[in-house]
C-alpha cells in the first residue's frame, strides 16, 4: 500500500498529505486532526464580528471534538485575518459536528455580515510518531502563540518528504528543555499553485522565547553527525520548493474554551 501510495503521489499533482494520511490510517484508526477556515474580516465591523463568533462558539463549540479555536494571523501576507480552528476532530465524528439549523443560522447572522471573505477550509492532520506535543493540553492559553511554517513540496520529490521531516523530527526531540513542535499534512489535493501541502508548528509561551537560541543545528548533528548538516540544508532543498512563516496569536475572548 505504501508503494502504490508513491506511486500515485508521483503520478500526480497532489498534496503530500494524501499520502501520509493513508499511511495514519494504515498504522492506526485513531488519529489528530484540525478543520481551519481563514476569514478576512471587516475591519469596519470587527466589533459585531468579535460578538458573533464568541457568542457561537461559546453556544456550539465549547466542548471536545467540536472545540473551537480562534488565532490573530499578526505576521506574514495574511496578517490582520483570523484562523477559526476546529478539532481535534476525525471525519467519522464530523458526521455528528453542531449542524442544526438554529447552528447554520446563527453563523449566517452573527459572523458573515462582518466577514469579507472565507478562504483555505483544510483539514490538517498531525503525525503522531513525528510529533513531539505530549507536553501540550487542550488548553490553548498555555501556549498562546504558534510559529506555523508552512512547505511546499517540489514535484517528483515526495519519496523525500518522511526522511527529511523524520530528521528534523528527531534533533527536536534531543533539543535540552520544553519544544513542542509538531508536522501537520493537508488532507486534500493543493496543487502547486496553492501550495500548503505541509505546515509544521513550533509552541511558545511568549514572545521572549523568540530571543532564545534553540541550537537545533547542534542537535541536529549530534543526533546525525557531525557533518550531517550541509546534506539537510541540501535535501531540503530539493524536497521542499518553497516555505513561509506565519505567527498565530491565541484569541480567548473569541474561543470556544
Amino acid at each position: 500500500m505504501l508503494k502504490k501510495s508513491i506511486t500515485l503521489l508521483l503520478m500526480s499533482v497532489i498534496a503530500l498529505g494524501s499520502f501520509f494520511s493513508t499511511k495514519a490510517q494504515e498504522a492506526k484508526s485513531s488519529y489528530e486532526m484540525w478543520e481551519s477556515i481563514m476569514i478576512t474580516p471587516d475591519n469596519s465591523k470587527l466589533k459585531l464580528l468579535g460578538e458573533g463568533l464568541r457568542k457561537h462558539n461559546q453556544t456550539y463549540h465549547k466542548q471536545t471534538p467540536y472545540t473551537a479555536f480562534v488565532y490573530n494571523i499578526v505576521t506574514g501576507p495574511n496578517v490582520g485575518k483570523i484562523i477559526w480552528e476546529m478539532g481535534p476532530v476525525t471525519f467519522t465524528q464530523l458526521d455528528k459536528r453542531p449542524a442544526s439549523s438554529a447552528h447554520d443560522d446563527e453563523w449566517r447572522d452573527l459572523v458573515m455580515p462582518y466577514v469579507k471573505s472565507m478562504t483555505n477550509g483544510e483539514y490538517w492532520r498531525a503525525d503522531e510518531k513525528l510529533n513531539n506535543t505530549s507536553m501540550l493540553t487542550d488548553d490553548a492559553n498555555l501556549y498562546p502563540l504558534l510559529f506555523v511554517r508552512y512547505h511546499e513540496v517540489s514535484k517528483d520529490q515526495g519519496y523525500n518528504v518522511e526522511r527529511l521531516f523524520k530528521q528534523i523530527s528527531d534533533a527536536v526531540k534531543a533539543m535540552d528543555g520544553v519544544n513542542p513542535w509538531g508536522v501537520y499534512y493537508n488532507e486534500f489535493r493543493q496543487g502547486y499553485f496553492i501550495g500548503r501541502h505541509i505546515a509544521t508548528v513550533s509552541f511558545h509561551k511568549n514572545w521572549a522565547e523568540f530571543d532564545k537560541d534553540d541550537n537545533f543545528k547542534k542537535s541536529f548533528e549530534k543526533v546525525h553527525g557531525e557533518n550531517s548538516w550541509v546534506g539537510f540544508l541540501r535535501l531540503y532543498e530539493e524536497t521542499i520548493s518553497n516555505s513561509w512563516d506565519e505567527i498565530w496569536e491565541y484569541n480567548p475572548k473569541l474561543s470556544g474554551k
